[in-house]
Formats: structure tokens, C-alpha cells, sequence
């Protein structure tokens, strides 16, 4: 039996999911359990409504809406004091709480942002 490798999946992810990215193939995988939140989500369904129109934002949404977690007051701080500490990057409010979900949970946070190439416990991947 297969081991699953559990991620989060920040928007840069899920887009490059939906467009069939060969970089993101293996992360397409019956092996790979997808987490991501309501945000990131909006985040997604706002891109593929400005390309390609409803019916498609409609399908990525319903389609990713079941790896959601909720999320308590903490993690909007910490990620809070993590975008402080790293304020250079300009990374997005979502992104900081995509990051510590993940941190919490104590798995991979895979992305495309450039701010977190190099970060410890990130599977970056173009």
C-alpha cells in the first residue's frame, strides 16, 4: 500500500493543479492528500472567473471545497507575526496562513511564490 503525502496547497498550487502544470503532475496523484482553506479558494475562484468565466471558477471550487480546514484566532496571529518577521517578502495575509497551517500540522506547504523559495518546510516547485 502507498504511503499519502499530505500538503498544503497554497493558490499558486491549486491554479497550476486546475491548468494540468507537468510541474505539478505528481501533486495530481491519487498519493497526494490536498489541504488548503476557504481563502485560498476565494483567491482561486476570483483568477479562474476572470480567465475563463463562472462555470469554471463553479468546478475548481466545488472540486477543492472537501480539503478546507477551518482555522482558530492563534493561526491568524502567528501568521500575523510571521509576515512581520518577514516583511521584506511582501507575502500575501493568505499566504502567511496557508504557511502555518501547515507548519502546525506538520507537513509540506507546496507553492510557486517566489517569496518562499528556501523557507524551511516548503516544497516549492515552478
Amino acid at each position: 500500500m502507498e504511503e499519502v503525502k499530505t500538503l498544503f496547497f497554497d493558490t499558486y498550487a491549486l491554479f497550476e493543479i486546475v491548468h494540468a502544470s507537468k510541474n505539478y503532475h505528481v501533486y495530481a496523484q491519487k498519493d497526494v492528500s490536498v489541504i488548503t482553506t476557504k481563502l485560498n479558494l476565494m483567491e482561486l475562484y476570483y483568477s479562474l472567473l476572470r480567465l475563463y468565466g463562472k462555470a469554471k471558477a463553479e468546478e475548481a471550487f466545488n472540486f477543492f471545497n472537501e480539503f478546507c480546514v477551518k482555522y482558530n484566532d492563534n493561526v491568524i496571529k502567528e501568521a500575523c507575526e510571521f509576515r512581520h518577521e518577514n516583511y521584506k517578502r511582501d507575502i500575501s495575509y493568505i499566504d502567511c496562513i496557508g504557511y502555518i497551517i501547515a507548519k502546525r500540522m506538520g507537513i509540506g506547504f507546496l507553492t510557486g511564490d517566489e517569496q518562499f523559495e528556501n523557507f524551511k518546510n516548503v516544497e516549492f516547485v515552478r
